[in-house]
């Protein structure tokens, strides 16, 4: 009863604290301006359940996606046994599927050894590929020591838990053999069997490793759930959302500004009255002056550098990362709940995302080519957010560069970019 007490308020604690901490991302989000991704519901399931369910853009890298693949199933399949756990602990029961699923029940158990050993092959490959093989993507002046730690963190963690799992199915598996106390032949361990002849043949001591690896298993998951909020790994459930309020309009194509539009649907009919419009700048120069969505995008980065990796600004030497628009992003608006939560709500400093976090030469090194967009697993738009600075810089500011300066100038006189007249255009045709 005493196991029972314990496990029951560590439990709840844990969701406690989770609920708490994911209250604060979702209030941080929520910060941003409106914007409706309700449109299409139907493209927006199909979207989601391919993209995040089906991986769908993982596939790019073929030896990536594969052990992605075994750690996205292996972990999310093996927590169903999580639920077995839960039970067994608020009720102080063993194994209390065995009976109700039979057959089932072993081939389940069995089939999750497997996943866990396909998931501790694959975590040490990625720990290979980060530590010793150093892919250039996993570089960076944003990939500070955190960034760099918490990855090596989360497979460090996925290990001991994987780990854990087996070597508890390999003690009880004993313990079965044995005929010991409450431990009915329940399960099939065809990994965890292996495992068996290492450990110690004293019912007692095989007890003590089955009940410490089952307490570290479950007491692991919960604080590795504890974990996701501070870490780039809370793509595991934002994924989810993200990719369902995707941006569905064709690639390369940018928004217009409501207020710009009702400005000239005025001039071009003086019987349009435009809708009253709350008080705001043109573009961002703050992440408040972002969309709850790209807020909700920076809290889904990955950190992976896919998008950088084939960024043609990056690659030529500018300051350019869309990975770090994405980290700068989720950095500012963390830092502003945190002085919320330390001031109040009507909290202001003095920095912005623009030029505290963003330099103006990054985001006019981009080329709006949308490589960054189409190359993001969970479809993270970074050139949403460098087109609302660049607003902000030439719409408020009136700072573009000279050569949009000319190019402006031009448009504006002849109607194109070019510096000559509208009439010249075809002059090219009658040359001999």
């Amino acid at each position: 009863m005493i196991g029972q007490i314990v496990f029951i308020l560590i439990l709840a604690a844990a969701i406690w604290l989770f609920s708490k901490n994911v209250g604060k991302i979702r209030r941080n989000i929520l910060l941003g301006r409106d914007t409706n991704r309700s449109d299409s519901p139907a493209l927006r399931w199909k979207t989601m359940a391919k993209v995040a369910l089906g991986q769908s853009k993982m596939g790019k890298r073929p030896f990536a996606a594969l052990m992605h693949l075994f750690i996205y199933v292996g972990f999310v399949i093996i927590n169903i046994e999580v639920l077995e756990i839960l039970i067994d602990g608020v009720f102080g029961t063993h194994r209390i599927f065995s009976k109700p699923l039979a057959e089932l029940y072993d081939f389940l158990i069995g089939g999750f050894e497997i996943l866990a050993l396909l998931v501790l092959v694959s975590c040490f490959a990625f720990l290979i590929r980060r530590n010793i093989g150093r892919l250039k993507r996993f570089s960076g002046v944003e990939m500070t020591s955190w960034p760099r730690s918490d990855a090596n963190y989360i497979l460090f963690i996925e290990i001991l838990l994987m780990s854990a799992f087996l070597t508890m199915n390999a003690a009880d598996h004993q313990l079965q053999l044995l005929q010991f106390g409450h431990y009915i032949k329940a399960g099939s361990f065809p990994v965890s069997s292996l495992i068996g002849p290492l450990l110690p043949r004293n019912a007692a001591s095989l007890e003590a490793i089955e009940r410490g690896c089952w307490w570290f298993h479950i007491i692991g998951i919960l604080a590795f759930l504890n974990y996701l909020p501070y870490s780039k790994h809370f793509h595991i459930l934002l994924a989810f959302p993200n990719t369902y309020y995707s941006n569905l309009n064709p690639k390369g194509e940018i928004s217009n500004m409501p207020s710009v539009t009702n400005e000239v649907k005025a001039m071009l009919d003086p019987a349009f009255v435009p809708p009253p419009a709350e008080a705001s700048r043109f573009g961002a120069k703050d992440v408040t002056d972002l969309t709850w969505k790209n807020l909700m995008e920076a809290y889904t980065c990955t950190e992976c550098g896919r998008c950088t990796s084939v960024c043609p600004a990056n690659q030529t030497g500018k300051l350019l990362s869309p990975r770090k628009i994405m980290m700068d992003t989720r950095d500012r608006i963390t830092e502003i709940g945190q002085g919320i939560d330390k001031n109040g709500k009507d909290f202001k400093d003095d920095k912005s995302l623009l030029d505290n976090y963003i330099s103006r030469e990054e985001i006019w090194a981009c080329t709006t080519c949308n490589a960054c967009t189409d190359a993001c697993p969970v479809n993270i738009n970074p050139l949403e957010i460098i087109v609302e600075l660049r607003r902000y810089i030439v719409m408020e500011e009136s700072q573009a560069p000279a050569s949009l300066n000319n190019m402006f100038g031009n448009v504006e006189n002849n109607g194109a970019p070019w510096k000559y007249a509208a009439a010249d255009r075809m002059n090219w045709s009658q040359e001999s």
